[in-house]
């Protein structure tokens, strides 16, 4: 794979400009509706991933020397308004949003030009392996460990509700390279190859009928240490990194996305005749109001990223915002429906393929991915409103 891509315009074109270049882009390379069988599906969003990077419209935050645009904060906001108005398949996994950033961090320079490229271009998909049965919200407690052999790791142990585990080429994980007792300070960030000996993946089917997670099983897996960001019994740090990249860096798309998805859920309402409702209009003027909150605070905190280099506690905000509006839009969604809003997508009475229920049923374990709302909100008072800190949890 080369990095020798068609170039965009400079970044120093005017705001309307670029908006119409990336929509006659967007337009003119659509990759259509997406195929229903899921592997085809998968291959589909593969192709058009790597239409974006080979020319040269992927990775708008990312620096240009692994293939992204390095876009200015403006243009950030306006490319991710177009995506979602275009209604563009996202990225592949979780490992943009979350392990890029570390990776770009904390990598050495053959880290950077072995992964980032290829999973920009989602030649690669990258899923993270942290939760464990017992150790969800309680991350420091986990127990799969990573015992150092000659210039290898040997991994032992199990992951639970690894997002996109099934389609999965790479695991960005936390072990135990010190003591259970260590907690925090023996937790080392391994890259582990998801196809290799002794790696099994198991799906877990969730309340759609999909199966989005599944359980992670290591048994004596080989992970060489080169593939080992930062330093052995440094990986909370990392990790820090990661989780709040993860619940930023998906705030400003997902405000785009909230935008395009209230509109159309207003539109259904008018063509049932139900904003006549005055209960119902004051129902939309309340997430008219949260969803411009959404967007301010996504770009808040972003904003944060470029000055800092870290989200910072903004992002436990962006999350807290997000899941509780993705909930209760569709639970909204839902009653307006009614009877209707019960059917699955199979049934001849269904109302837009039953996209409403599947949300509503989806949107359920919003509040515990990505840290689940009593972890954000203990980051909230902590380090935004400078309450005590809780002594069960590793130090800020």
């Amino acid at each position: 794979m080369t990095l020798e891509r068609e170039a965009p315009a400079a970044v120093a074109e005017p705001d309307g400009v670029f908006r119409d270049r990336l929509r006659e882009f967007f337009t003119a390379r659509h990759p259509g509706r997406p195929p229903k069988e899921p592997r085809e599906r998968l291959a589909w969003t593969k192709a058009w991933l790597a239409t974006l990077f080979d020319c040269g419209y992927a990775g708008p935050s990312w620096p240009r020397e692994f293939g992204g645009m390095e876009l200015p904060f403006a243009h950030q906001v306006i490319y991710h308004e177009e995506a979602a108005r275009a209604r563009l398949p996202g990225p592949l996994g979780t490992g943009l949003n979350i392990a890029a950033p570390t990776i770009i961090k904390y990598g050495t320079k053959e880290q950077k030009q072995r992964w980032l490229a290829p999973m920009l271009r989602g030649d690669t998909i990258w899923a993270q392996g942290y939760s464990e049965p017992e150790a969800g919200s309680d991350l420091p407690s986990l127990r799969t460990t990573a015992r150092a052999e000659g210039d290898e790791y040997v991994v032992n142990g199990q992951k639970v509700w690894t997002s996109h585990a099934g389609d999965a080429d790479i695991f960005f994980s936390l072990v135990r390279t010190g003591t259970r007792e260590s907690r925090h300070k023996g937790i080392t960030y391994l890259v582990i190859d998801a196809h290799a000996p002794g790696v099994q993946v198991r799906p877990l089917r969730d309340l759609t009928g999909g199966y989005l997670f599944a359980e992670v099983f290591f048994d004596d897996v080989r992970v060489p240490a080169a593939n080992r960001i930062g330093e052995e019994n440094d990986g909370w740090r990392l990790a820090r990194t990661s989780l709040g990249h993860e619940r930023a860096a998906g705030a400003l798309n997902q405000a785009a996305m909230y935008r395009r998805v209230l509109s159309e859920l207003e539109e259904l309402a008018r063509e049932r005749g139900q904003l006549a409702d005055p209960l119902v209009r004051d129902q939309f003027v309340d997430l008219e109001i949260r969803v411009r909150i959404i967007r301010y605070n996504a770009e808040r905190t972003i904003g944060g990223i470029l000055t800092r280099g870290e989200a910072g506690a903004a992002s436990s905000v962006s999350r807290l915002l997000i899941t509780a509006f993705e909930q209760d839009i569709h639970e909204i969604a839902v009653d307006l429906l009614g009877p209707a809003g019960l059917l699955g997508k199979s049934a001849p009475q269904a109302v837009q393929r039953s996209r409403w229920l599947v949300g509503f049923l989806r949107t359920r374990a919003s509040t515990i991915g990505a840290g689940t709302t009593e972890i954000q909100l203990n980051t909230v008072a902590e380090q935004v409103l400078g309450l005590p800190h809780d002594p069960g949890m590793p130090p800020r």
